[in-house]
């Protein structure tokens, strides 16, 4: 009999790390999930992952959950789909959870994550990806597909049998020589909609609605996209202004994860992307007196990160 292929572990128990783990599952997929948010692990114990799509259907698959990186030895694939301010938590977890072959895939927002594990796991074992999934939390354990999306993934001599069972699960998934620049095409989008939405407290297409939210939009991405030239990266689409209006337009119903850590109390992932921005900026000599205030706006609306706190 062949022995059964390990399971993949997915690092995080919110929106995006539900929507993973129930593609995946449904897909026959053995699903690790690695937890550290009480109600979320709770419910995903109780009755597995539940899947709500878009046309209103629901469907729930199983999956194994706990809190206990003991329980999660010799992993060979794990993503990585926790908040950026849990990033240091989950790369030490992972120490514990990654086999010798073991590589920890990030799709995260922000930047820094992929620093951060390279630091805890070594570069070998660690690789760059980029999504444009969207995903919500109805409640614990229950994910709304968002908007479909795309999956773009750094080049890592290990990552194909990974890629392959993504693009069985029904994921776009592509390959970026260079994900750096998709980083910071996403970041220069993220920066400029979702500190806003979480101040405002409105949704994305709201934003084009107000003329002044609207101008701070286009200030933020402006900003961000000047930090990105200075670096030397060519953002992966002409203008940055069109970019983030056609983004808004076509999100517009959609409440941004940043509005919804606000909401619910959680701290929020503005470090990772507008302060990311400033201390970048800081580095190039570019101005960003934009992004600067709508951090300090938004750190202000919710709790220091801890690591005991919802992923």
């Amino acid at each position: 009999m062949t022995p059964a292929s390990p399971p993949i572990l997915i690092v995080g128990s919110g929106a995006m790390a539900c929507l993973f783990a129930a593609r995946l599952s449904a897909a026959g997929n053995s699903v690790l999930m690695l937890g550290s948010w009480p109600a979320g692990v709770q419910a995903l114990r109780d009755r597995g992952v539940t899947l709500v799509e878009a046309d209103g259907n629901q469907h729930v698959y199983p999956v194994q959950i706990t809190d206990d990186p003991a329980q999660c030895r010799n992993v060979r694939y794990a993503l990585v789909l926790v908040k950026s301010w849990q990033t240091r938590r989950a790369a030490q977890q992972l120490r514990q959870c990654l086999g010798k072959d073991g590589v920890a895939l990030t799709l995260q927002n922000g930047v820094g994550n992929r620093e951060i594990m390279v630091e805890a796991l070594g570069a070998p074992r660690v690789a760059l990806g980029i999504t444009t999934l969207g995903a919500s939390l109805a409640q614990p354990g229950q994910v709304v597909a968002g908007g479909e999306g795309t999956i773009s993934i750094g080049v890592h001599f290990q990552l194909d049998p990974l890629a392959d069972t993504l693009r069985a699960a029904g994921f776009t998934v592509e390959d970026a020589p260079d994900p750096d620049v998709l980083l910071w095409g996403k970041l220069v989008i993220n920066a400029a909609i979702n500190p806003l939405t979480a101040l405002l407290r409105v949704t994305n297409g709201e934003l084009l609605n107000r003329p002044t939210a609207r101008s701070t939009m286009m200030s933020l991405a402006r900003e961000a996209a000047a930090v990105a030239a200075a670096q030397g990266l060519r953002l992966p689409y002409d203008d940055p202004i069109t970019m983030v209006e056609e983004t808004v337009l076509r999100t517009a119903a959609n409440r941004s994860s940043m509005l919804q850590d606000v909401e619910r109390g959680m701290p929020t992932e503005i470090d990772a992307i507008c302060g990311a921005i400033v201390r970048a900026g800081e580095q190039a000599e570019v101005p960003t007196p934009v992004n600067y205030l709508v951090w300090q706006l938004v750190k202000a609306l919710s709790p220091a990160p801890a690591g005991s706190l919802s992923s």
